[in-house]
């Protein structure tokens, strides 16, 4: 817990202090350990008591990517007000015959099918491709019937599309090949997270058994993230009935509940471990080790959620509920680290006593330093000797590593992102293949009125550049509105379809308007993507401020120092900026052969607000053991030698964990968690390699004694913030 008090007193009197209340920190860590199979029977029943209510009540997810004032919003709300057939969802039953479609063998049994589809739940209303000649391509192979759903793709159940997609392939054969597509069939390929985090969790155990050398001691930080981690999948799944919850989220909050759950338990361990080599028993490492480690723990954690939390004020649609989800499992991973990992030490307190110690007697005994100490003050020792050219290789490095991030392109992924072999994505080239690409991103244009409004539009747009065709235009169900369907020449993730739009609104229909008198608004799935994208690049540079500006003013608290602060938080940029770069490279530009396009919309600031608060961990478990070293001798090179013997290690073993849990989603094969995991083991790697490692102890070598200057002024009006209790 972050204690204040004033930095002096006025009173002229000397009266005795009253007795010191304890720090929660202390108190929990006692109350753990005493009641520690009271705090593990809690915890199982936690876990058991909030999957029990999932499971009856089951999830309640809805991806929703509005935006209220957005002139999609604008344009779907005036199709609503009018009963525009456009206004709702709908599925594309896409055909296929090389031998064409108008034989009396694939119209039969397409015909029978529709038939069959129309009859099904949710279904309002079928559009056959032989009652409308636009539906099939030129050469008379491909075509697609239409099936209008009588709400929302997010309502329709997975159940329910797949009972659509049965049917559909019912017609499959001699020749026929039968594809859904549509937003709602992409949930038939949807790939959950599988093995991948098995594989971390693998790599996990492997790192915490060669750093603890018992595997008891390993599985510990292991079993006190699955505790959280699965204690908070349940809750989410309750919450989803109360938020609105994006279906992608589970796999966001295992990917960040597991590494960040395992980190926070090996901080704490790690100092549990040396206050026993120490020689302090059981009990009393178990409470200096929540005295020291733990208020990191804590600070770092509120940070990350502070971050997150601040995504809710951006009202960014469901963005908004995966935010507090991914919050509410950092606050959980944080609880449990503090009162669960105390509990379990202590049931194991004896046994690693005997062990941990009996290791550190057998290194003293053959005349060898504290493991990994001498190795770390060798490394720092380089770095001394040559601060400015160790710092100068890193920063360029990074930040050639992060530039490519001035071109970054946000967006959402389509079907033309699903894995081959899927329905959707079947389906989405078919149409492309006899439509164009541009057929599988319409854009709707809305205007209310109609003759001379509509067909000025129509014949506009069949005007426009980058516009392969136009509907005539479709009167509303009143009359009093209409919409005409324009099909951009290029894919709805080409940059040139964004340019297009942005044409349309600023140049194209504006002038036509002043023309016709008319209000004309471009709406559709790919306009809602352009928009959502164009609302999170304007918004991002004041969270961005925000976020560094509340970390700053706590950092000036916690180190009493203004340059440090500032350091920390420019390298932290740095770490994001390079994430960002790497992952414009990799599936933006296409490196490594991989099918490039946007990167997911929302990814960066959630990069962003999770990536800061775990620098921040870093940054004060490192920093704070040198502080405390130079407080101790006010020899600035000795303090950076020895913070770096006693973290080094520590820091690295947690960033490899990290980077494993992480990086096994790369092996996911949804491109949302590609990206958040290729994004997030990037930043960490280079956060606790380039940055703790190196860059780190070369700035405060460079700054020197001036590291810890604060201004006098300053000095007095800050409070005395103890976040590591030293002795």
């Amino acid at each position: 817990m972050v204690t204040t008090s004033p930095v002096r007193s006025d009173s002229p009197t000397s009266s005795p202090p009253p007795p010191r209340r304890r720090p929660i920190l202390t108190r929990t860590a006692d109350f753990a350990q005493r009641h520690r199979w009271t705090a593990l029977v809690l915890w199982v029943l936690v876990l058991a008591g909030v999957w029990a209510g999932a499971t009856a009540a089951g999830d309640a997810y809805r991806d929703d990517f509005s935006l209220p004032g957005t002139e999609t919003q604008q344009a779907l709300q005036t199709m609503e007000r009018h009963g525009s057939a456009q206004a709702g969802d709908s599925l594309q039953i896409v055909l296929h015959d090389a031998q064409g479609l108008a034989g009396a063998g694939p119209r039969g049994a397409v015909t029978e099918m529709l038939d069959k589809v129309a009859r099904l739940p949710h279904v309002a209303q079928v559009r056959s491709p032989y009652e409308d000649r636009q539906a099939v391509s030129e050469d008379g192979t491909v075509g697609y019937a239409t099936v209008v759903l009588d709400g929302t793709s997010e309502e329709l159940s997975t159940q329910d599309t797949r009972t659509i997609y049965d049917t559909a392939r019912s017609a499959q054969g001699d020749g026929l090949d039968v594809q859904l597509g549509g937003e709602a069939a992409r949930r038939l390929a949807e790939a959950e997270g599988g093995g991948a985090e098995g594989i971390g969790m693998l790599v996990a155990l492997v790192v915490l058994g060669l750093m603890f050398g018992t595997v008891i001691a390993a599985g510990l930080p292991v079993v006190t993230a699955l505790f959280a981690v699965g204690s908070t999948l349940g809750a989410i799944i309750l919450l989803s009935h109360v938020f609105k919850i994006a279906s992608y989220t589970p796999y966001i909050m295992m990917l960040v509940g597991l590494g960040v759950g395992i980190d926070y338990a090996l901080l704490i361990f790690a100092r549990y471990r040396a206050e026993l080599v120490r020689g302090a028993p059981p009990e009393e490492a178990g409470r200096r080790a929540l005295e020291t480690a733990g208020r990191t723990v804590f600070f770092a954690g509120c940070t990350v959620i502070v971050a997150l939390l601040g995504l809710v004020a951006l009202g960014l649609g469901s963005l908004q509920g995966t935010a507090v989800a991914v919050a509410l499992t950092v606050a959980v991973t944080m609880a449990a680290s503090l009162t669960l990992l105390p509990a379990l030490l202590a049931v194991f307190g004896r046994r690693f006593a005997r062990q941990f110690t009996a290791k550190a007697a057998r290194r003293t005994a053959k005349g060898k330093p504290a493991a990994g100490g001498a190795r770390w003050r060798r490394w720092a020792g380089l770095v001394q000797g040559r601060p400015l050219g160790a710092l100068l290789v890193a920063v360029v490095a990074l930040g050639a590593l992060a530039a490519p991030a001035l071109d970054l392109r946000l967006g959402f992924g389509d079907a033309g992102n699903d894995p081959a072999k899927t329905t959707s994505r079947e389906a989405y080239d078919l149409l492309a293949q006899g439509f164009g690409p541009g057929f599988n991103g319409p854009l709707i244009v809305v205007a209310e009125g109609s003759g001379e409004v509509g067909t000025a539009l129509t014949e506009q747009l069949g005007r426009t550049e980058g516009i392969a065709a136009a509907t005539p235009p479709i009167p509303a169900e009143d009359g009093k509105a209409l919409t005409v369907i324009a099909f951009p020449e290029t894919s709805p993730q080409d940059e040139r379809t964004t340019d297009l739009v942005h044409t349309l609104r600023d140049d194209v229909l504006e002038t036509l308007g002043r023309e016709t008198g008319a209000e004309y608004l471009v709406g559709g799935a790919t306009t809602a993507v352009i928009d959502y994208a164009d609302t999170v690049s304007d918004r991002m540079p004041v969270f961005i401020a925000i976020v560094v500006g509340v970390s700053l003013l706590l950092l000036v608290l916690v180190f009493r120092s203004v340059l440090v602060p500032l350091k920390a938080a420019l390298l932290n940029l740095l770490s994001i900026g390079a994430a960002l770069g790497a992952m414009t490279l990799v599936f933006q530009k296409g490196l490594f052969g991989v099918e490039p396009g946007p990167i997911e919309a929302y990814l960066p600031i959630m990069i962003f607000a999770i990536v800061f608060g775990l620098s921040m961990d870093y940054e004060i478990f490192l920093v704070s053991r040198i502080r405390e070293e130079w407080n101790r001798s006010h020899d600035a090179s000795l303090a950076i030698r020895e913070g770096l013997a006693g973290t080094g290690s520590v820091v690295l073993a947690a960033g490899a964990i990290m980077v494993a849990v992480f990086g096994s989603f790369i092996l996911s094969g949804d491109r949302m968690l590609q990206q958040f995991g290729f994004g997030m083991s990037v930043a960490v790697l280079v956060d606790a390699v380039v940055i703790r490692c190196l860059i780190v102890p070369a700035a405060l070598q460079l700054m020197g004694p001036r590291a810890w200057w604060l201004p006098a002024g300053l000095d007095r009006i800050l409070p005395d913030v103890e976040l590591e209790k030293h002795d």
